[in-house]
């Protein structure tokens, strides 16, 4: 037996042991997953679909801002971002025209929990693609001159968003959630931190978290299982396992009630008011979205938007969301409105809040909801690349593989009586952080 195919079998063994996990809804949606975990630890998360002749992967590893070092925030998204800009054996130019070569994509970048790198690729080209996917991972060179490039790119677009009232009031804003959690840092990094990281800082980062047991890698398309076994283990094959030491993150702090105006000459006032929500993975998530679906989160059909736009003509569009991670993220309210109807606007959207806490919810608003959380579910996996984006974030989070049989069960089951509940815990209309851009008549506001 060749020297792969004793670890074809090998693998095969462990596979037997671990098993091959399947959801059982998604096989009613078309979506018969497996869960494959590797020898040194990378898990993939396979959907074979052979209707259309490419593949797509999303590799998600535990390494965002949220592990950014304190006095180097941004290190993390500039990690991720220079990984398809040069390996050790590719330069940047190198890698750009291998990709045009075969019409693939090959994309790198990272949030507030997780760094990803996103492949596309024909069917015909895959082991290219995965090759090329491996050494962008394992071999990345951080060369000088790519990384005074992308900082340069990176000043240049947070000097520009020092221009956009949407940006200012986004960075103020999780600022005075968050204060000092990693959270209340702007991913991309800021002014003053981007001169500080060195190829030294990146490295090291690099060293800490890219490693294959700390990687979740959905590929989804035309490929059998056998073969991305064999594709997985000779491109990853080599890259061994070792443990992660990632450092203690401080806690979210807790609410409290802080006004901010940045005085602009703007006809408009952007607002941000909020305060820390929850986790993705509290047992509270699906009845606290069903609730914000109907206060502002539910587009023309919120009672926010129906309040302040459709009544009152404040603003033309509004809307509410819990932002959930790995930490409890924020609860936010946007909305843009004239600068002499930003007071007004601040008050209804705490009227609607306290609204929502002191009774129960339609039958009606609570059928509305769920019909379109339900019915609307389908759509975020109407291509290769939603399914693959989704699948990924559901292992990275832990939510299961019966997730895609879960939610419509999860939100359906929702109560008026839970709805009040989660308004209640998660909504606080006394502390709450108030971020307004432009120049609001301060004296009127709430």
């Amino acid at each position: 037996m060749s020297r792969l195919g004793a670890r074809f079998a090998r693998f095969l063994a462990v596979l037997i042991l671990i098993g091959i996990v399947a959801a059982g809804r998604a096989e009613a949606l078309d979506l018969p997953i497996k869960k494959l975990v590797f020898e040194n630890g990378m898990t993939v998360l396979l959907l074979e679909r052979p209707s259309l002749p490419f593949v797509v992967v999303d590799a998600k590893i535990l390494g965002g801002s949220l592990y950014d070092p304190d006095d180097r925030p941004g290190t993390a998204s500039l990690t991720a971002s220079l990984l398809t800009q040069g390996t050790a054996s590719r330069s940047a130019i190198d890698l750009a025209e291998a990709l045009d070569s075969v019409g693939a994509s090959l994309r790198s970048s990272a949030s507030d929990d997780f760094a990803s790198v996103s492949l596309t690729v024909l069917k015909k080209d895959v082991q290219l693609g995965f090759e090329i996917l491996a050494d962008v991972l394992m071999n990345p060179s951080f060369a000088e001159g790519e990384i005074a490039r992308e900082k340069a790119q990176i000043q240049a677009q947070i000097k520009s968003d020092m221009d956009d009232p949407a940006r200012i009031a986004d960075k103020l804003f999780a600022s005075l959630v968050f204060k000092n959690h990693p959270y209340g840092h702007p991913v991309e990094g800021t002014e003053e931190s981007i001169p500080k990281i060195g190829r030294e800082d990146l490295a090291a980062f690099y060293k800490r978290y890219y490693k294959p047991n700390n990687i979740v890698m959905a590929v989804v398309g035309d490929i059998t299982e056998e073969e991305a076994i064999e594709i997985v283990n000779a491109r990853f094959g080599r890259w061994a396992f070792r443990n992660v030491e990632a450092p203690a993150i401080r806690s979210v702090p807790k609410a409290a009630r802080v006004v901010k105006i940045v005085s602009k000459d703007l006809k408009q006032a952007t607002i941000r008011l909020g305060h820390p929500g929850i986790r993705r993975s509290s047992p509270d998530y699906y009845a606290a979205y069903v609730m914000n679906h109907i206060l502002g989160g539910g587009g023309f059909s919120s009672r926010m938007m129906t309040r302040v736009r459709d009544e009152k003509g404040l603003a033309y569009d509004i809307r509410s969301g819990f932002d959930a991670g790995l930490e409890p993220g924020a609860f936010s309210v946007s909305v843009q409105t004239k600068n002499e109807t930003a007071p007004d606007a601040v008050e209804m959207v705490l009227e609607e809040i306290n609204r929502i806490r002191k009774a129960l919810v339609s039958e009606a608003e609570l059928a509305d909801a769920k019909s379109y959380l339900i019915g609307s579910f389908p759509l975020r996996l109407d291509t290769n690349r939603k399914i693959a984006s989704i699948l990924s974030s559901v292992e990275f989070y832990g939510l299961g593989l019966d997730y895609f049989e879960t939610y419509p069960r999860r939100i359906d089951s929702v109560s008026r009586e839970e709805v009040l509940k989660m308004a209640r815990k998660h909504l606080n209309p006394k502390n709450y952080v108030l971020v307004i851009v432009g120049k609001p008549d301060a004296s009127r506001l709430p």
